[in-house]
């Protein structure tokens, strides 16, 4: 249950980056948005270290909130798709799975 609430909460930190963005570009409502998924996000961080490895979790939920902010950056908004970047998620992803898997 712990791990699928560091999921959950890396989920809600994309979801927090993209309304960031949108209230950029003017999106007021975006505001309510952003604020909701990153108290959320915090909250379900918060309660999953309760049983989890605080370094392990937080690693975990940046790497989910990374990856996930920078391919929503490529395939929504048009950023850079080259390969150096996509080796270095890549990096981050495997450096989160493998936290997990030696936890």
């Amino acid at each position: 249950m712990h791990w699928a609430a560091v999921i959950l909460a890396g989920s809600l930190e994309i979801f927090g980056v993209i309304n960031m963005k949108r209230l950029a570009m003017k999106k007021w409502d975006a505001a309510l948005y952003l604020i909701l998924s990153f108290g959320v996000s915090f909250m379900l961080l918060s309660y999953a270290m309760t049983e989890l490895p605080m370094g392990t979790a937080y690693a975990v939920w940046t790497g989910i909130g990374t990856v996930g902010a920078a391919l929503v950056g490529m395939f929504i908004y048009g950023e850079a798709r080259e390969w150096k970047r996509l080796v270095c998620i890549a990096l981050i992803l495997s450096s989160a799975v493998g936290l997990k898997l030696i936890s």
